[in-house]
């Protein structure tokens, strides 16, 4: 996979006839080729997951509480990066955290693959504990692969590095979704492992092309603290292990009783860090003013992402129900509507690249605040567009396929405009204090999100009701007018940020 090109035809000043992946360092391969199999594995499961939740042969439940299920599930997968990114910083460091996450990644599909009810959220608990791990501190290892922020190498590496996870989503619901739907359920979760199986072995294969620094633990705990951190936590697990116990015998307990405090923290979390990060009085005057303007993107983000989200559980499980799943005649599993966004992604990322480069160098590139505005405002559209296959369904026929791909069209379109804006702008106004963890912060706008859905299913709110999705598309569209109306006070609380 490696190019025949040496590192100082590419990088001049680099001594050695060492191989490159594209022009860039051989570690990219090995990084690019983990996340790939990661992806394809979590995808691929994430595919299946709402339809095997509803199926008759799966564990038949009612939509709501399969959309609450992949909801909570999703958000905490998000959630678990910000302790994720604090565990490689204060005990393993980023190259043995991603082994071990990795291992717990295929660990939790194994469990998943097992044909028993009961094991089946120990494996999802498993997979989320091993997705957050990872997700926190793979990008950090491909940024250690080059000399400093200056490198300019370094955006090339990590466009070729997003490739990696979108070519993983987009094979993962055709192979995955194909044996889980078709075949058997288990032995789809099963495929999933394999993934991340051949994704650890060429991870611990290739890891004499990593960067030494991602060995380093930066800022190791002190014995005290490891005591401190041991005790609490032990203290915490057993309080768990204690109540539910109770709950248990007592007869009383339900899925609620977890999935609702869950759902609860993805809530509180978000919430508690940003106005942790805000109150801090060791912020200057500039970074309290960022600070207020991210709130902003933060809130629009989570909303974005409330409805976004719900391309995986809701147009899944509606599709499952009420579209005509064909091409030319032929059915195709459910689960490949899920290919179509990285597809689109991978088709449209460097449009949009060019797009805005082309604006730039005009002077009319639009502002951070009028992307998200624009990101918002074409999520809401996608369930406005989501209205027609429900009234379709609502006279007792089938809607087209193509009624969805336009759904999925418009939502990737409102992502290319919001989420890589948002990782850049996370980047830019992140507090000097505070810059190593601000991504973590981005992914919990996911989480709030997610979390948002999951607590209304819980609510027992049928997600899939004209009346809801009408709302949830107006929610959208009024929060994008919002930003649009207050961009200008927006850009001045950011400063020389653009």
């Amino acid at each position: 996979m490696a190019s025949s090109q040496t590192k100082d035809s590419v990088h001049p000043g680099t001594p050695g006839p060492e191989k490159t992946f594209f022009g860039h360092p051989r570690g990219l391969a090995t990084l690019f080729m983990t996340e790939m199999w990661e992806r394809f594995s979590y995808y691929g499961m994430r595919a299946l997951l709402p339809l095997y939740l509803v199926a008759p042969g799966g564990l038949h439940m009612n939509a709501a509480t399969a959309t609450a299920i992949y909801s909570v599930y999703v958000s905490l997968v998000y959630l678990l990066a910000l302790p994720g990114g604090w565990f490689a910083d204060r005990v393993l460091g980023p190259r043995k955290t991603v082994a071990v996450s990795a291992f717990i990644i295929m660990l939790g599909h194994l469990t998943l693959a097992l044909p028993f009810s009961g094991t089946f959220f120990a494996g999802l608990g498993l997979v989320a504990i091993g997705s957050g791990l990872l997700k926190a501190n793979i990008s950090t290892m491909v940024g250690h692969l080059y000399d400093g922020p200056d490198d300019p190498r370094r955006d090339g590496g990590f466009t070729i590095f997003y490739i990696g996870i979108n070519l993983g989503a987009f094979i993962a619901p055709l192979a995955i979704g194909t044996v889980g739907e078709k075949f058997d359920w288990h032995a789809g979760f099963a495929l999933a492992a394999l993934g991340m199986a051949l994704g650890l072995g060429q991870y611990l294969l290739g890891g004499r092309h990593l960067s030494e620094r991602s060995k380093v633990v930066p800022t190791p705990l002190s014995a005290a603290e490891k005591v401190s951190l041991l005790r609490k936590s032990a203290f915490w697990a057993a309080l768990a292990i204690v109540f539910y116990a109770i709950v248990g015998f007592s007869g009383v307990y339900t899925l609620n009783w977890l999935l609702v405090p869950i759902t609860l923290l993805g809530l509180v979390i978000p919430v508690l860090v940003i106005a942790r990060i805000k109150r801090d009085k060791e912020l200057d005057r500039t970074e309290q003013s960022r600070m207020t303007a991210y709130i902003w993107f933060f809130v629009a983000a989570a909303v974005f992402w409330m409805i976004y989200d719900q391309g995986g559980s809701t147009l899944s499980i509606f599709a499952d129900s009420s579209a005509k799943n064909t091409v030319f005649g032929w059915n195709f599993p459910v689960s490949w509507y899920q290919s179509v966004n990285p597809v689109l992604i991978m088709a449209l990322a460097p449009v949009f690249a060019w797009l805005w480069l082309a604006l730039n160098r005009r002077g009319k590139e639009p502002s951070t605040a009028v992307k998200f505005a624009s990101g918002l405002i074409l999520v809401g559209a996608s369930f406005f567009l989501f209205l027609a296959p429900l009234s379709i369904a609502g006279g007792g026929h089938k809607a087209a396929a193509l009624w969805l791909v336009a759904i999925y069209f418009v939502q990737t379109v409102g992502e290319l405009t919001l989420s890589p804006v948002g990782l850049s702008v996370t980047t830019k106004m992140a507090p000097a204090k505070y810059a190593s963890q601000m991504m973590g912060v981005w992914f919990l706008a996911v989480t709030a999100g997610d979390a948002t859905t999951g607590l209304l299913s819980l609510a027992g709110v049928d997600l899939n009701k004209t009346g809801i999705v009408a709302l949830e598309a107006v929610l959208a569209v009024v929060a994008g007018v919002a930003v649009w109306m207050y961009r200008n006070k927006v850009k001045q609380l950011m400063g020389n940020v653009r």
